[in-house]
């Protein structure tokens, strides 16, 4: 009896092993924050046509940013929220005048406010893949002109925003990631220089983004 609840022991020690070594690594847990850049293009969706350089539609630049977050570790899973705040370089400068422009008018992309979750799996003991979703929240700054004098108010655009990365460790607080994000903005407000917003109304505005960050956990 002594040699069979042995071997039993044993034979369960080994059969938990491969599950301890696909927990995961600390250091994809907890509070962290980051830095990110990447390429920025944001252009009129499937729904909506504009000229903004021939058959060229996409507003290029770069964003850049900050984000935050937190992450819980579920056996080799990981959930966890997130929020971002990015700038951008895209602008494109057009006749002022011209409304059907991009939808808008002429345009430079602004600030993007992102909140939302992301959940992955261990691809190996320092590698996370992961898949994301949430809101966001961006701003278009407008130049607009009557003719003789030139404002600028901006819109503010509503949408999701869905994405896809690879999270490296750089030891047990340090990381680093490559992610891509699509944003779709369906509706949008108005703006104005004294402060009064517009009802919302539809838009359809396509954003890609591919960007690369790092960071450090608490």
């Amino acid at each position: 009896m002594r040699t069979l609840i042995l071997g039993l022991a044993a034979a369960g020690t080994m059969l938990a092993t491969p599950a301890f070594a696909q927990d995961v690594n600390p250091a994809f847990t907890g509070f962290r924050v980051g830095a990110l850049a990447g390429y920025d293009g944001i252009r009129p969706g499937s729904t909506e046509d504009s000229d903004l350089d021939g058959d060229n539609q996409t507003v290029n630049g770069m964003v850049y940013g900050v984000d935050a977050g937190y992450d819980f570790a579920l056996s080799n899973f990981l959930i966890g929220v997130e929020g971002e705040y990015t700038g951008s370089t895209g602008k494109v400068e057009t006749a002022r005048t011209d409304p059907n422009f991009f939808g808008f008018g002429s345009v430079k992309t602004g600030r993007d406010l992102y909140v939302g979750a992301r959940a992955g799996l261990m691809a190996g003991p320092q590698t996370l893949v992961y898949a994301k979703g949430g809101y966001t929240n961006a701003r278009l700054d407008v130049l607009a002109s009557d003719g003789s004098v030139d404002t600028r108010e901006n819109f503010e655009l509503n949408g999701y925003r869905l994405g896809a990365g690879v999270e490296q460790s750089l030891g047990t607080r340090a990381y680093a990631k490559v992610e891509y994000r699509y944003s779709n903005y369906n509706n949008a407000d108005f703006q104005r220089v004294d402060g009064s917003t517009t009802s919302q109304f539809d838009i359809d505005t396509d954003r890609h983004q591919v960007v690369a960050g790092v960071g450090i956990r608490f």
